[in-house]
């Protein structure tokens, strides 16, 4: 396995791990108090947008090859810092 692809498994892998935290957010949600529901749901929209702006830069990520990949790689991860963020976040901080 090349580094390319090595990195792009890890990042994949993490993105599991956030796609199961904000499963259990949206649990939370649906059993929060209305406006906490309104506050878990303006943080499950920010993930979720998050989520998908790292999707799309693994899926440009898989069209370049192992010698171009290395600038998509700093795009890649301050993407993933922000997703990453607000991902980690306790619901008694969300606000």
């Amino acid at each position: 396995m090349n580094t390319k692809d090595a990195y792009k498994q890890k990042i994949e892998s993490e993105l599991e791990l956030v796609q199961g935290e904000l499963e259990v957010l949206k649990s939370k949600a649906k059993n929060a108090t209305a406006d906490m529901q309104i506050s878990y749901n303006k943080e499950i929209e920010t993930i979720e947008k998050n989520y998908s702006i790292v999707q799309s830069k693994l899926r440009e990520l898989s069209g370049v090859g192992e010698g171009a990949w290395e600038h998509l790689k700093t795009d890649i991860e301050n993407s993933w810092d922000s997703l990453s963020a607000y991902a980690k976040k306790t619901p008694d901080n969300i606000s």
